[in-house]
């Protein structure tokens, strides 16, 4: 039984931010990017998938979460209680977000964690202050996921946590890191531990001393942190510069006073 309009049209709207806070849920497509969030454990609600999906389907069962049975609308692999819904090339056309349609869809609740009193003073934080190129958050969560930091703060002004490019760019992270969403101007006030932040003026990052608890904030290329967030910035850190290049990437950046950070820990 094929998908009926209302669920094409619903599956469509997913694109868009403002459908996906009315539903609660997000969409994410292709095989690759499927198949590492499938590993990682992560419990989507719905999968829809063609038959050129299959073979990965077979790799990966034994890891999938269970899922809410769905309807197929095809019936060959459409057993009742499946996690797949099969459906033809032609409806993975109408429903994808890609120019050329991939061979699975899967869709997954929205669920943001509040962000809990006290959290940000023990361990390692990296904070996101308006970063809204969607690749560079999905690069971001994945340098804090290589370096086990206990979590990610994200501004409301920052790219959508939940939008595909995000969750492309994180190589499976989204899954593995945990992300809070609020103002950072009132989450680092009156902080305990050192809040970090990037300056052509500040201290040499090769010299930092072991931090056990601190907060690295990143700031938008081109802009860096907003006035209210450099008002609460602790410790200013440069990186030396050794060529002409006017500035570093944001992710690229971080990845590397995280790694002074790390590189000055001992490992646990």
């Amino acid at each position: 039984m094929p998908l009926t309009k209302a669920e094409l049209a619903r599956l469509r709207d997913l694109r868009d931010k403002k459908h996906r806070e009315a539903a609660g849920l997000f969409v994410i497509e292709g095989e690759k990017v499927v198949g590492e969030l499938l590993a990682a454990k992560f419990p989507f609600v719905e999968i829809y998938a063609t038959a050129e999906w299959a073979k990965v389907e077979r790799d990966l069962r034994a890891r999938l979460e269970p899922v809410r049975p769905v309807r197929h609308s095809l019936g060959d692999g459409g057993r009742p209680g499946s996690a797949i819904t099969r459906i033809t090339p032609e409806e993975m056309a109408r429903v994808s977000h890609f120019p050329t349609p991939s061979a699975v869809l899967a869709v997954g609740k929205i669920s943001r964690v509040p962000l809990p009193a006290g959290a940000l003073d023990c361990g390692l934080t990296l904070a996101l202050d308006g970063i809204q190129d969607p690749g560079n958050v999905g690069t971001l969560l994945r340098i804090a996921d290589w370096f086990a930091l206990d979590r990610v703060l994200l501004s409301p002004d920052s790219a959508d946590l939940f939008s595909q490019k995000v969750i492309n760019a994180s190589m499976g992270s989204f899954a593995r890191v945990t992300v809070h969403t609020a103002p950072l101007a009132e989450a680092l006030a009156g902080l305990n531990p050192p809040v970090l932040g990037c300056d052509l003026a500040g201290d040499d990052v090769h010299d930092l001393k072991p931090l056990r608890d601190a907060v690295l904030v990143i700031g938008r290329e081109g802009r860096g942190l907003s006035p209210a967030v450099q008002r609460l910035v602790t410790r200013r850190v440069t990186i030396p510069r050794y060529g002409g290049a006017e500035s570093l990437n944001a992710a690229a950046a971080a990845a590397i006073v995280c790694d002074n950070l790390r590189r000055v820990l001992p490992r646990q």
